[in-house]
């Protein structure tokens, strides 16, 4: 479908904003998110809302959208992030948002550009107004979520605030909980030697295999212990390499682990869980040498009580707007996690399904997106 001026001006947000290349400069493709930064700032001195940006790597730059309210002393955050994964594997244009079927398809038209564009849009309605709202409104669109978050890191720095709402696919369900992600290696060392002569050697794939068995029996643990909205934590061994080539025995091998945490869990109780688990393997098989490494990502789970004062009342707004106004976790990481621990109250909400987030074909359904800029501009008159 042709993109014209019959769409909402929500919708044609998103869609510039798609048209914008903003992957994550840290993925090989990737320009990264000044043009996108520059689009967002535009909007907001386009709309007489007073804008800035915060410098969190060179050229790549938060922006920060400021609205005045009746009580100076109090603050609420609207916060998404400009940059999406790679195109690769992509089946679409990723940069051409049509409009098939009631859904606008492009490289991060769900996440995470349709909630950006519903909530600049509804930063853009409060301020036409003319009437203040009742404590100040920040919206923040920030870089790097997509790779290390530094982004929302820069903006949580002696960041004050009395309530956060972070966009996210979230199937405009009112997310209080996730998962944390702890990423780290765990390494084998054997001794080469000449394949026709392994008892010479020591395998350290054959090792590693032993190591991944361990795993599994520990992560089967994992399984009797559940949160009420998470379920359970969960343990992964997503990559595992190891050797040179067929005829050596390998002096090496290499996994790597994502584990998931639930709210109340702390990286280095974890870490300090698997390495008991490896002594304990090393002693009982000598030939197994293993060590563990820092971890490569680390990011918490956050938890929001379901009696905060923003969460009573996104329930109030879905109530509403006939819409569910059930309360839910998901298992993905967020920016969300950040301003939870300052503890900020916090939710995710947003349109669209986190199951066509990095997707070959990646869309989001127009009526959500125009929905949810309804529900921003809410939040933002009735939060008190």
């Amino acid at each position: 479908m042709w993109l014209g001026c019959d769409m909402s001006p929500v919708l044609q947000t998103l869609a510039d904003l798609v048209r914008i290349n903003s992957i994550n400069s840290s993925y090989d493709d990737g320009p990264g998110e000044k043009e996108a930064a520059a689009y967002v700032r535009s909007f907001f001195e386009r709309h007489g809302i007073e804008a800035w940006e915060q410098e969190v790597f060179p050229g790549r730059n938060n922006v920060i959208a400021r609205i005045p309210g009746s009580d100076s002393s109090r603050r609420i955050v609207f916060e998404a992030h400009m940059d999406t994964v790679s195109v690769k594997g992509m089946t679409i244009d990723p940069f051409d948002p049509v409009i098939r079927d009631g859904k606008l398809h492009g490289r991060g038209s769900v996440d995470d550009k349709a909630g950006l564009a519903a909530m600049m849009h509804a930063m853009a309605d409060i301020h036409a107004s003319g009437e203040p709202p009742p404590c100040e409104i920040w919206l923040a669109a920030v870089v790097d979520e997509e790779f290390s978050f530094r982004g929302v890191v820069k903006l949580c720095e002696n960041l004050k605030a009395d309530a956060a709402v972070v966009a996210e696919p979230t199937e405009f369900k009112c997310v209080i909980a996730s998962k944390g992600v702890l990423r780290w290696r765990i390494r084998t060392k054997g001794k080469a030697a000449h394949s026709s002569k392994p008892h010479l050697g020591i395998n350290a794939i054959t090792a590693m295999s032993r190591v991944v068995l361990s795993l599994q029996e520990d992560h089967e643990l994992l399984q009797s212990d559940a949160h009420p909205l998470l379920g359970p934590a969960t343990c992964n061994v997503g990559v595992i390499q190891g050797g040179v080539q067929v005829n050596f025995v390998p002096d090496e091998a290499v996994i790597e682990i994502d584990r998931r945490l639930l709210p109340g869990e702390e990286v280095e109780p974890v870490l300090a869980h698997y390495q008991t688990l490896l002594d304990a393997l090393m002693k009982e098989r000598p030939d197994v040498i293993a060590e563990m490494e820092k971890p490569m990502l680390q990011d918490w789970s956050f938890q929001t009580d379901e009696n905060a004062p923003l969460v009573r009342l996104a329930r109030d707004v879905l109530r509403g707007m006939n819409r569910d106004d059930g309360v839910c976790g998901v298992p993905f990481g967020s920016d969300a996690s950040k301003f939870s621990r300052l503890g900020i109250p916090t939710i995710l909400f947003g349109p669209g399904s986190i199951d066509q987030a990095h997707a070959a074909v990646e869309y989001v359904e127009c009526a959500e997106v125009e929905a949810a800029q309804a529900f921003y501009a809410q939040i933002a008159r009735r939060f008190v």
